[in-house]
């Protein structure tokens, strides 16, 4: 059975993140892509330069008009913006009976903040309704209130403090670490794992945040087991970074290759 996926999210007109990288990721892996969109962006590689957030009246809408229809088997939640949204979005996933994944999205690859200050909040109380949470490791110092990890230790200390928040399970990744390799760490009640990768020597990064936690999604949706999903959803993410420079997008930090698997060169 193909899996049906469920993205709330922000869109990005640059295709590298938000909601087009979800479908991108969801499809590539299998699943049937839906989208609540939870946010208008203006942005390229280099920069956003505009956010028009959707009321949160019509994400709850939107919610509602998919749920009325279709078999949800798993949620994605990335951008929500403010405080009300996070409150709309919440409430209009009560009672559903499906796998959700919280990517915490708080700042662009660029630096630009993508989630009010005042939110940050509401957000934790929102990580409860999470069957993981996939923060990198600013955002779960922002989540914390700490300074950023930079070191393993540091990382199995803020993941354990994050699941005080009420998550299942934490997914924390390391990318920002110092080193050749790209570890993550999944935490739950049952302890932790790292999940290793190679680091890829590119500047094509844009949505791997977006791209990871879609890809664990839809492998939730589909009945994995969460450990099996997280180490198949790594796995798709570093192989979509390494080919990455197969993609001519933009001039600052490029998107990953989410269809690097197809053969999707134009043979003239």
């Amino acid at each position: 059975m193909i899996p049906n996926i469920l993205s709330i999210a922000g869109s990005d007109p640059s295709g590298g993140a938000g909601i087009q990288a979800d479908i991108k990721a969801i499809s590539a892996n299998g699943g049937y892509a839906m989208a609540a969109i939870t946010a208008l962006t203006a942005q390229n590689t280099r920069c956003v330069s505009g956010v028009e957030l959707v009321s949160p009246a019509f994400i709850a809408a939107q919610i509602a008009a998919i749920r009325a229809d279709i078999r949800i088997d798993a949620v994605k939640i990335g951008m929500l913006g403010q405080a009300s949204i996070i409150k709309a979005v919440t409430e209009s996933l009560a009672g559903l009976n499906a796998p959700v994944v919280l990517d915490p999205v708080m700042v662009a690859k660029g630096g630009d903040r993508l989630l009010q200050a005042d939110a940050v909040a509401a957000l934790r109380l929102t990580c409860r309704r999470a069957t993981v949470i996939t923060p990198n490791l600013p955002e779960a110092a922002d989540l914390l209130e700490v300074p950023e990890a930079r070191s393993r230790a540091d990382m199995e200390a803020q993941a354990q403090e994050l699941l005080r928040f009420g998550p299942k399970a934490v997914l924390l990744k390391g990318g920002h670490l110092f080193g050749d390799d790209s570890p993550d760490l999944l935490a739950d009640t049952s302890g932790m794992r790292w999940l290793h990768g190679p680091r890829h020597a590119t500047q094509k990064t844009h949505g791997t945040g977006c791209t990871l936690s879609s890809a664990l999604a839809t492998f939730l949706g589909a009945g994995l087991p969460l450990q099996y999903a997280a180490v198949k959803a790594k796995a798709y993410v570093t192989s979509a970074i390494a080919h990455a420079d197969a993609l001519t997008v933009g001039n600052g930090h490029g998107p990953t290759h989410h269809f690097h698997a197809l053969n999707t060169g134009i043979t003239l």
